[in-house]
């Protein structure tokens, strides 16, 4: 079957038993891969109101274009429930660890249970092993660099079940957002290991040759992917972001200042960048290899990019592009998603200055970064850190944590943007502009322009957003091409590669189906329409910056959002539109939230 091996493994780390299985073709023509396949695979797992820490499954899954020759085709996918938000949680990571275990002749890499002891996956071709390790308590640099073959590791912070903990390729590259580095952790899994050397299987490579070659020109001439991100990387974005408003400081509290230019990309270039990399088959090279320091003290590593810059800099008050650059280090080797890290001290933060949590730092204390190793081990204030920040401010009885469901925001102010505070709110995962990445609707005029104040129309180019990056991350494939190919591509590469017909409509409904199945799972877990709406800060305008003055009315929004998805009022799924996208039910539709699913820190209950 071109484009898929139409094999997946399973392992359950109980027992240690390894088992192999087909997949049905039709889970394959109407997921794809990727995510699409994760969420699939993920419901016939465990129930949507499973503990996460306990009771899940950790779901690793290729794309058709995986390790084909396809511009950026090297991402993979990573799916569990998340602990830190209870929704349906999938993460994606760059590098070289998706080509390599396409190879090994696997489309996807399902594992239960627990191990009794600490323990690695070793995948080398068709052979697959768990044996324990010694390598438990070592940074995620340390174990990458001691096993063999492309390698996924957790740190400290996976082992000490931090929330948001995350799981390390490639020694800087990351499967970030929502804490899957806890749920290997919960498993005893320190790392999985792969090798593999088969042909990616290809329909016809003449002509995916040259769709190949027709993408690399249009690559090659937007200046975005061409020459914005290749020489500044993504904190090309800093100053961009700060002149219009929308660059967050001190927890959302207000917006950035020009000081934000000491942490921008072209600060870098001239200052800390050795110099430039890309993923697997990635001509647009953002990646930067950094240094800072002198003598003895000079560190080398990746970054950060501009949501590590912002988390870890302005939205902490701290605009010191040495202590930022170190403190990114800190994360990528201890385990730790930066924008929550970030997001979670800079809650602590707030809640020392009302007087609410002495023991936390200040804002511009660029010492408190040193908390960071502590959050990794849970030691002191860095057990309740390791919480998120909805939990540590339920804990305090104080609401400044800046969060969508439990995940804490990235830094776009929402206020700043109406699209992109609707797919904050909307957002499958919790606070994420991955999602649907209405800046580039919104700012960058792709694929055209929108008045980024105006609500009219927005629902429904937020609902084509999602829907794009759904089938993106399925593919598998990096979202930045999208500023440089127009949608036909997509379907040509697929086509190429499996040699089935596509179109772009098909595309978009396999993304919207995608992101249905995933809302059927967290409505079944207990979300509702209430927890589809941002913090009550953002219903207070900003005072200062080119965004004040604005607020948005989500409810009017949200009611066309809806009826756009073929959702219920409620925004639960109908009937009529699972079965027109062949999306089980997993819920009752009529039915309340099961006893026990109601966080304690969604906004209403504040």
């Amino acid at each position: 079957m071109d484009g898929w091996w139409n094999h997946a493994a399973r392992i359950d780390l109980s027992t240690g038993n390894v088992t192999s299985h087909a997949i049905d073709e039709t889970i394959y023509h109407d997921y794809l891969g990727g995510r699409g396949l994760g969420a699939r695979l993920l419901i016939d797992e465990i129930a949507p109101t499973a503990d996460a820490l306990a009771e899940n499954a950790l779901i690793f899954a290729a794309g058709p274009l995986t390790g084909t020759t396809v511009p950026t085709a090297g991402r993979f996918s990573a799916t569990a429930k998340s602990p830190l938000t209870g929704t349906i949680c999938d993460a994606n990571v760059g590098g070289s660890l998706g080509q390599a275990f396409k190879k090994t002749g696997l489309d996807a890499l399902i594992i239960t249970g627990r191990a009794p002891e600490p323990s690695v996956i070793s995948i080398k071709d068709g052979d697959i092993t768990v044996e324990a390790t010694d390598l438990w308590g070592a940074t995620t640099t340390d174990a990458c660099s001691a096993l063999p073959g492309r390698t996924a590791a957790i740190g400290p912070a996976g082992e000490h079940l931090v929330r948001y903990a995350c799981i390390v390729t490639d020694r800087h590259r990351v499967f970030g957002r929502g804490g899957l580095g806890a749920v290997m952790g919960s498993k005893q899994l320190k790392a999985i290991t792969v090798q593999g050397s088969a042909d990616v299987p290809v329909a016809d490579r003449e002509r995916l040759k040259e769709y190949v070659k027709k993408a690399g020109v249009k690559l090659s001439s937007s200046p975005v992917t061409s020459r914005g991100l290749r020489q500044f990387g993504t904190p090309i974005l800093v100053n961009l972001i700060n002149w219009l408003g929308m660059l967050p400081a001190r927890n959302f509290q207000q917006p950035a200042d020009e000081r934000a230019d000491n942490l921008s990309g072209e600060t870098m270039a001239d200052s800390i960048v050795q110099g430039h990399e890309g993923c697997y088959a990635c001509p647009i090279r953002c990646g930067l290899r950094t240094a800072v320091g002198e003598g003895d003290g000079r560190e080398q590593g990746k970054g950060p990019e501009y949501e590590s810059t912002w988390a870890l800099g302005p939205n902490l008050g701290i605009y010191n592009l040495e202590a930022v650059t170190r403190a990114n280090y800190r994360c990528n080797e201890l385990g730790l998603d930066t924008i929550s890290t970030g997001g979670t001290l800079a809650a602590g933060m707030e809640l020392q200055q009302h007087g609410t949590a002495d023991s936390m730092p200040e804002f511009g204390d660029a010492a408190a970064l040193a908390s960071i190793g502590d959050i990794a081990h849970r030691r002191g204030i860095g057990d309740q850190l390791a919480e998120g920040s909805a939990r540590l401010c339920q804990a305090h009885g104080c609401s400044v944590s800046m969060t969508v469901k439990g995940m804490e925001l990235p830094a776009y102010d929402p206020r700043g943007a109406a699209g992109q505070a609707l797919s904050f709110a909307t957002s499958n995962r919790g606070g994420c502009h991955l999602r649907g990445y209405m800046i580039g609707e919104e700012i960058f005029g792709v694929p055209k322009l929108f008045d980024r104040f105006k609500t009219g129309g927005k629902p429904e180019v937020v609902r084509r957003s999602q829907e794009r990056n759904a089938y993106l991350d399925s593919l598998i494939l990096c979202k930045f091409t999208a500023f440089a190919l127009n949608e036909p591509f997509y379907p040509r590469f697929l086509e190429a590669a499996t040699g089935r017909t596509y179109s772009v409509s098909d595309l978009h409904t396999i993304g919207r189906r995608i992101y249905t199945l995933e809302r059927e799972f967290n409505t079944a877990a207990g979300f509702t329409r209430d927890d589809d709406r941002l913090p009550e800060r953002f219903s207070e305008p900003l005072e200062t910056g080119a965004s004040a003055g604005h607020t948005f009315d989500m409810d009017a929004m949200l009611d066309a959002y809806y009826a756009a998805m073929g959702w219920n009022t409620q925004g639960q799924p109908t009937d009529e539109t699972l079965k027109a996208l062949k999306v089980p039910r997993l819920h009752e539709a009529t039915s309340p939230a099961p006893p026990g699913c109601r966080r304690p820190w969604f906004p209403r209950d504040r």
